[in-house]
């Protein structure tokens, strides 16, 4: 019998311009100490700012592609079978590649130093959407550790 219990799923939180749960979702891993409105101004100037030159109509478009770049589709998990420790690769659920793209790239715009967030995270965003930057260099190396144990596939359970 499992010991965790049910899980309840929280209603989804869709952002006021664009009415994206999405970009909902991204505000909130950006906002720190329930500051919501400072978290919004964030990610609303960083969108502003990515879509200026690109070539689509729609600002959200480089959003959703930076994000759906960054997201790994496997990761290593550490399983113990028989007193050792292996790194087994498991596909990831879809919720949670989101998550992960979503952190990496608010992480990595924190680390960049001696920018304002608007700017870093707009960057970030920038890089993702063509296939380059930080976050997707994290992906890569995420797959490529999946991919180095393979052999410890079955293992999976």
């Amino acid at each position: 019998m499992s010991r965790r219990k049910r899980v309840f799923h929280k209603p989804e939180k869709r952002d006021p311009r664009y009415d994206s749960a999405l970009v909902g979702n991204f505000i909130s891993k950006v906002m720190r100490d329930g500051k919501r409105a400072l978290a919004e101004r964030i990610v609303y100037a960083a969108i502003d700012r990515a879509s200026e030159g690109a070539e689509t109509i729609d600002p959200l478009e480089v959003v959703t592609r930076a994000i759906e770049n960054a997201k790994p589709r496997v990761e290593v998990k550490s399983r113990r079978v028989g007193g050792a420790t292996y790194q087994v690769p498991l596909e990831v659920p879809a919720a949670r590649s989101e998550a992960l793209a979503m952190r990496w790239l608010i992480n990595y715009a924190r680390n960049r130093k001696g920018t304002p967030m608007h700017v870093a995270l707009a960057n970030e965003l920038k890089d993702a959407a063509n296939n380059q930057g930080n976050a997707v260099r994290k992906r890569d190396d995420v797959h490529k550790m999946a991919q180095a144990n393979r052999a410890f596939a079955h293992f999976r359970f």
